[in-house]
């Protein structure tokens, strides 16, 4: 491939990225806050919101596993046909969009969300009378939110970094599980690498 196709393909990929980003983010946005609305208990409101951090947790980490997988063991796996071995291979070949996708479009388009859903909670709290508006527990509520997803990436990280292969093995394990129940190959296509005779 000549660097003017790596290039274009480079491009393209930055402007299908970026798309899929901006609809992507409507549409999650638009339901976490009709799910985060329709909820009246303030506790399912605060565990709504821990899922959507921990969403950005979790992708985070296994974008950071797919970078630093070793694609040896899982030749090896491959070869001797073990479950999610040639979608895991796929997705550490690929690990750069894989990456950009789990860490920058799911963990960033988590973070924005979890944080204008803080904001929901803390005005219901206002107007429920729950607590007294005060500008400082919005700023609070922010730390917390902030202080959450840090400290998880950064654990999620650890965990990424030390048990990498395990943790990609175990994604596609679950993906091609998924994948078998809908139609369609819709997460690896037919880009996997090839069987080994």
């Amino acid at each position: 491939m000549g660097q003017n196709q790596k290039n274009s393909h480079r491009y393209r990929w930055v402007v299908t990225i970026t798309i899929w980003t901006f609809f992507l983010a409507i549409l999650l946005s638009i339901v976490a806050q009709l799910l985060f609305g329709s909820v009246e208990s303030f506790f399912i409101a605060v565990f709504i919101l821990l899922i959507i951090i921990f969403i950005g947790i979790f992708f985070d980490m296994i974008g950071i596993a797919a970078t630093a997988a070793d694609e040896v063991p899982l030749l090896a796996k491959a070869a001797k046909k073990v479950p999610g071995a040639r979608e895991a291979l796929f997705l550490v070949r690929n690990a750069d969009r894989f990456a950009n996708f789990c860490n920058d479009v799911i963990g960033d388009i988590a973070g924005i969300i979890s944080g204008v859903l803080g904001a929901l909670l803390v005005i219901r709290l206002f107007q429920t009378g729950f607590i007294e508006e005060n500008p400082m527990f919005s700023i609070v509520m922010t730390g917390l939110i902030s202080a959450l997803t840090v400290g998880g990436k950064a654990v999620g990280k650890m965990l990424a970094i030390e048990k990498s292969t395990e943790i990609i093995l175990s994604f596609t394990i679950v993906l091609t599980r998924v994948e078998a129940i809908l139609p369609g190959r819709i997460f690896f296509g037919r880009n996997l690498p090839p069987r080994r005779k």
